[in-house]
């Protein structure tokens, strides 16, 4: 694969962020390739689990600019950069820059695994640890060094974890204790990818974010956190491109 190309899986929108530090924020996305983890609830595995092979494009910074243009018109001054994990690609760089240079505020969410200097050019950069229930381990000493040089620069950063039952809880507040100064969000997790049908999706999801609302509510250690649903899962459901 050339340095240049960026392996994309979608490019969708305008749509409202429905996750983390800018939910509700309308966006465009581009969706790359790869991952280095195997989460065992990942709504994206079609990005590293050979499924969506066929769907990837390589495609350079500019080609990837006039597609966004295309959909979004000029409808649009943010763009998310989503994955997989995004943070795998050094060649993300050259994108990010042009954005900027257009006037485009950048956002990305990343497990943060992995460091890359072009997060220092992000305006929305979510950090989010994966718990218990993803079935991954936290490199610690990885993720504190990311979130040292975070704290070091002028990048606009949180925390976000997502929550599916108790041992996802304890986790978070672990995470909560180790980066105290840092804006933290909790999600509630979406354990039900198979339905097809978002009209019968609503009452599980909101099930979810209500024993997260009070459990958070009870907890002490849990404090300076904001508690969130998964936005567009609530309209759409699983649906893919929204």
């Amino acid at each position: 694969m050339s340095g240049s190309t960026i392996p994309v899986m979608e490019i969708f929108g305008p749509t409202v962020q429905g996750e983390g530090m800018v939910i509700g924020r309308k966006t465009m996305f581009v969706r790359t390739a790869g991952c280095d983890y195997r989460c065992a609830w990942c709504d994206s595995a079609f990005t590293w689990d050979g499924s969506g092979r066929d769907d990837i494009r390589l495609m350079t910074p500019s080609e990837v600019l006039t597609e966004l243009k295309e959909k979004g018109g000029e409808g649009f001054d943010h763009v998310t950069l989503s994955g997989g994990n995004p943070a795998l690609l050094p060649q993300l760089g050259g994108l990010i820059d042009q954005l900027r240079a257009l006037g485009m505020e950048v956002a990305l969410e990343t497990q943060g695994s992995r460091w890359q200097d072009w997060f220092l050019s992000i305006d929305d950069l979510t950090l989010s640890p994966k718990p218990p229930s993803s079935g991954m381990v936290t490199d610690w000493g990885v993720l504190d060094d990311i979130v040292r040089r975070l704290e070091h620069s002028r990048v606009g950063f949180s925390l976000k974890v997502v929550v599916f039952d108790e041992a996802d809880l304890a986790f978070a507040a672990i995470v909560h204790e180790r980066y105290p100064t840092v804006p933290f969000y909790l999600q509630a997790g979406n354990g039900n990818l198979e339905e097809k049908e978002p009209g019968r999706m609503l009452p599980y999801l909101l099930k979810q974010y209500e024993w997260l609302v009070s459990s958070v509510m009870a907890d002490d250690k849990l404090r300076k956190v904001h508690v969130l649903p998964q936005l567009h899962t609530w309209i759409w459901g699983n649906k893919k491109g929204v």
